[in-house]
């Protein structure tokens, strides 16, 4: 999501608009625990300990960035599956990401600023990412 973040509230609200994303991803973290259990699962503890409050989630909200069944989500997760922050901190965490070998991305627009996100991504963030390939002779 991108957005001005001069005032601490305009990054707390952008947290807010993204927590149905950390919920989805818990559902997913609490059905591989559910399979395979808490210990041997290869899940982090980070994600294990955060699904512990994921209680009467409501799937007729999944995905909806007005989802309250997602306040079980910290901030902490939010930053680390999401991609928050002005175009010059998206292209920073996403050469962050590529350099982990991560090559995909997905951009949800299921936010507050869909506009705004979508026009940066296509003037500032994937001119910034996108290797140039020069023709040859």
């Amino acid at each position: 999501m991108i957005q001005q973040f001069e005032l601490p509230t305009a990054l707390a609200h952008a947290r807010d608009q993204l927590r149905w994303f950390g919920g989805m991803v818990g559902n997913h973290v609490a059905d591989i625990v559910e399979r395979y259990g808490e210990t041997g699962s290869g899940v982090p503890q980070a994600l294990t300990d955060y699904i512990k409050d994921r209680k009467g989630y409501d799937y007729n909200h999944h995905g909806k960035a007005s989802n309250d069944h997602a306040n079980f989500v910290p901030d902490e997760i939010i930053d680390r599956f999401c991609i928050i922050g002005p175009p010059v901190e998206q292209v920073r965490r996403i050469e962050e990401l590529k350099a982990l070998d991560v090559h995909q991305f997905a951009v949800y627009l299921q936010h507050d600023h869909k506009d705004e996100t979508l026009a940066a991504y296509g003037t500032k963030v994937i001119p910034a990412i996108h290797e140039h390939v020069m023709a040859t002779n």
